[in-house]
């Protein structure tokens, strides 16, 4: 009898999972269930450079390749339970989906502020579509912007919203934007990029409370400073999508604890080898770096997460003899991150937050440049902007070490 195999979640890291799984052999059923109503679609240029021209479906939708034709799509109807002895996952609407192996691939929420006044309109995240759409509508000319949280996306939507004429103002608890992946230097000197565009900055600060009783009109710091704004976007931080798992006895504490072969690991510390996990939820060791399982929220790691999943699964369903070796392979992945701010072209490569020491290589502080980043004087990671050829170098280094 035909296998198949069920993936839940229908973002990148489940559409590559299931390009993968048809890439290896395996010629039963798919079925991706996702929350949305969308096939599924890139989500970094949200932030970037589809929020600030027109946010639709097509301007960042994954073309279908001819492998994944026959795959079943069932959106906007999210899986709520997961049995994982009777192998069978429950979704919203009441429909069960049997399978033979399952692909955890949830992804990840928004966190939002808990404000004592906080049903006021006005408010936004930026993870889906939807929510793109819903923010683009707001950032009209002179629009009093506030944006919670300082790192990539917070910063992103900070330039987006300066180049489409909006007033901004970014509020962080942090000392310095972007600082935990880039260290003082660096991102000391992207905020006064950012400062030189005009965006305004509270730095060190939290908020406590919306200003407004029918209507939005700004922020109030802890410090009881008001912040005049008609549009807060809230990019914080975000939520682990693995509640639906909650009845399962998989090590959900942070994520999804996978072993090397990417299959989630119970509370006891054992594999279970029908059931795996790709994209943010992932909480693997990296022997690039170390031996601690971390998640990683990347831009390549969906699809790398999604080919390895691809593999071994299809192994293990098919059961075929090299399937414990495939299993045991190391996983090591080069995270890989990118960001456009203004005509900032922003790449990197690695773990630079896991440095204790970095340096300036190549360019000027001030213009393109290249900063390396250490961990006991092994590099460790690469951070560039511009300067493409001079990073790629560093890139090599890492993937050698």
């Amino acid at each position: 009898m035909s296998k198949s195999v069920v993936i839940v979640g229908a973002s990148m890291g489940g559409l590559r999972a299931a390009e993968a799984l048809r890439n290896n052999g395996f010629e039963g059923q798919i079925t991706v269930i996702g929350e949305e109503i969308h096939a599924p679609y890139n989500r970094p240029p949200l932030s970037k450079e589809v929020l600030a021209k027109e946010v639709t479906h097509d301007a960042v939708a994954f073309k279908l390749r001819t492998q994944v034709e026959d795959v079943i799509w069932h959106l906007g109807d999210p899986a709520t339970s997961v049995d994982l002895e009777t192998q069978v996952v429950k979704t919203n609407s009441g429909k069960t989906f049997e399978y033979d192996g399952l692909v955890i691939a949830s992804g990840l929420r928004p966190r939002v502020l808990n404000l004592p006044n906080g049903k006021l309109p006005g408010r936004h995240t930026v993870r889906t579509l939807d929510d793109a759409i819903g923010l683009r509508a707001d950032l009209v000319p002179g629009a009093k912007v506030v944006v919670a949280g300082a790192g990539f996306i917070g910063c992103e939507v900070a330039a987006t919203a300066r180049g489409l004429g909006c007033e901004v103002t970014n509020v962080a608890i942090d000392s310095f934007p972007m600082i935990r992946p880039l260290g003082e230097t660096l991102a000391a000197e992207l905020q006064r990029r950012h400062e030189s565009h005009g965006v305004h900055f509270r730095l060190g600060h939290g908020i406590r409370d919306l200003a407004g009783t029918d209507s939005f009109t700004g922020v109030i710091l802890d410090d009881g400073e008001l912040l005049e704004a008609t549009v807060l976007v809230e990019a914080i931080s975000s939520h682990c999508n693995i509640e639906w798992l909650a009845n399962t006895n998989l090590d959900i504490s942070n994520g999804v604890l996978t072993d090397s072969a990417l299959r989630a690991i119970t509370t006891d510390g054992d594999p279970v080898n029908a059931v795996y996990v790709v994209g943010d939820l992932a909480r693997f060791a990296n022997p690039l770096f170390d031996d601690e399982p971390r998640r990683i929220e990347h831009w390549n790691i969906p699809t790398e997460t999604g080919k390895r999943v691809g593999a071994v699964l299809s192994a293990y369903l098919s059961q075929a003899d090299n399937f414990a070796e495939l299993a045991a392979l190391p996983f090591t992945p080069l995270p890989t991150f990118w960001s456009d701010q203004y005509d900032m072209k922003i790449q990197g490569f690695g773990m630079p937050g896991l440095a204790n020491r970095y340096e300036l290589v190549a360019g000027e502080l001030t213009d393109e440049l290249v900063m390396a980043y250490f961990r006991n004087d092994i590099l460790i990671g690469v951070v560039g902007i511009g300067m493409t050829a001079e990073v790629m170098k560093y890139r090599k280094q890492l993937l050698s070490t």
